[in-house]
This record gives C-alpha cells, sequence and structure tokens, in this order.
C-alpha cells in the first residue's frame, strides 16, 4: 500500500506500508543520505522483515531522490530525523499500527533510528542501526580521511561537495559545507544509555565513512543487554551491494528477528 503524506515542513513523504497476512510486529524503514527506499540494501531489510511476518513502513525521506519532495542540497540529519518522526507520528493514526515497533536504518538513517529509540525508548521495541552516523565530530574525521585532506579542504572552501552517485549512474550528488557543518549539532553518545532495548549494529568491515572503530564507540556505551549484538561484514564497504554481503546482513537481521520475538 502506497501512502503520500506532508511533512512539517509541508514537503511530501512518499513510502509504502506492506501488511503480511498474519502480521507479528510492526518495523519502520529509514534510508541513508542520497538513496531511496528502493535502493537493494534497504530491499533486502525489508524482506527479511517480511519473512517474519512484520508489517513494514519503508519511505523515501525528503530532500533525496525518491518519490518525496526536496532538494538533495538541502538534506540535514535534523531534517532526515523529522521525517522519521512525522512517518510514525501519522502511523499512529492507522488502524495497522502496532506498539511496540522495530526501527532500522542505514548511515544517517542509522543516526534518525537510534536517537527515536534515545528519545522515545518505551514504545522502541528494538533498533537496528547500520553503518550509523553516531556523532557529528567522528563524521567529520572519518570523512575527512575518506575522502583525502586535499578534497575535503576543497569542499569547505568553495562550499560545495560533488561526486557521481553510485546507486543512480548520471545522477551528480553535490552536497553544501553547511551539511557537514550542521552534522557537529549531534551526538548519539550523551543519551545512550536510555537504549535499553535490543540493539543490533552491523558495519561493512571496509567502511570509510562510519567505519567499525565509531560503531564500537556506540557499542561500548549501550547500556547491557542479552539480546545486543555487534556485526562487522568481511570485506563489505559502507553501502552494501554485492549479492554476498547483502546475504550476510540478511542473514544476520533474520536470526536477530528471531530472538527478539
Amino acid at each position: 500500500m502506497k501512502f503520500s503524506i506532508k511533512n512539517r515542513k509541508d514537503l511530501k513523504i512518499v513510502g509504502n506500508v506492506t501488511i503480511p497476512e498474519n502480521p507479528t510486529g510492526l518495523a519502520f524503514l529509514i534510508h541513508g543520505l542520497g538513496v531511496t527506499k528502493d535502493h537493494l540494501l534497504m530491499v533486502k531489510i525489508m524482506e527479511t522483515f517480511l519473512e517474519s511476518n512484520y508489517i513494514v513502513v519503508n519511505f523515501d525521506a525528503t530532500n533525496s531522490f525518491g518519490e518525496s519532495e526536496g532538494n538533495y542540497e538541502n538534506t540535514t540529519m535534523q531534517l532526515h530525523y523529522e521525517d522519521l518522526v512525522d512517518v510514525i507520528d501519522w502511523s499512529k493514526t492507522q488502524d495497522w499500527y502496532i506498539e511496540s515497533f522495530v526501527l532500522a536504518g542505514s548511515s544517517l538513517g542509522g543516526y534518525a533510528v537510534v536517537r527515536y529509540a534515545e528519545e522515545y525508548p518505551s514504545i522502541v521495541k528494538a533498533v537496528f542501526p547500520l553503518a550509523a552516523v553516531v556523532s557529528g565530530e567522528l563524521s567529520l574525521k572519518a570523512t575527512e580521511k575518506y575522502e583525502g585532506e586535499e578534497e575535503f579542504k576543497k569542499w569547505k572552501e568553495t562550499g560545495w561537495f560533488e561526486r557521481d552517485s553510485v546507486s543512480m549512474p548520471g545522477t551528480i550528488k553535490r552536497l553544501p559545507y553547511s551539511h557537514m557543518e550542521e552534522r557537529l549539532k549531534h551526538n548519539l553518545l550523551p543519551n545512550a544509555s536510555k537504549l535499553v532495548m535490543p540493539v543490533l549494529i552491523v558495519v561493512g568491515e571496509n567502511d570509510g565513512l562510519c567505519p567499525p572503530a565509531d560503531q564500537k564507540v556506540l557499542w561500548d556505551v549501550l547500556p547491557k543487554n542479552e539480546y545486543n549484538e555487534f556485526h562487522i561484514i568481511p570485506g563489505a564497504p559502507h553501502t552494501f551491494r554485492t549479492p554476498e554481503h547483502l546475504a550476510q546482513m540478511k542473514e544476520v537481521i533474520g536470526t536477530w528477528i528471531k530472538k527478539i520475538k
């Protein structure tokens, strides 16, 4: 079932709600920067939850490249998070809504789902951040190292960073340096003690943007929980694309979902 709603900025959010015959739970999915709900990574996460009979809400955040409105150049971590909140608030008015629910997100989406779990722990059953942006400070350092000192300096001086999209050939992504400055306002670590629900952290071994070391920083401050898991996918980059990496991720998620039932 396709849905279209307006967010708090009066921009259209478009997504899909998939309802199995006998639902056992509800999961919200949110993609990362510059990708869409239809990226193979998000589709595989959706399939995994559906195989466990979860209702799945998978949507395009605004200011990205999917069906929702907005301009990629305007995207921020705050706006990405607000879209998740607005979709969940709308879902609470629907007859298929179930509480508590699971949250799953990649990169910027990973930040969004963890932050929501910190702010509303009583209604979050479990949370799955895939290569989350843990803090703006860690993100800035990782990005500078990944892109190279000269390229990063150029971004800061010119105000713009441009690159060809891997996921959407022919599309050029232009991101202002103000996006990175806005990231510095965000940090999941101070409120991590509120993550009392099961947490599944997954990251690629070769992720240069949200590296395993950054994920370990978050892992180390999580409250003790027998359902918490931390997995590093061998050889995988920031965004999983190969059948091998996607299959490994899918197996990890599927096993974890069965544990948290």
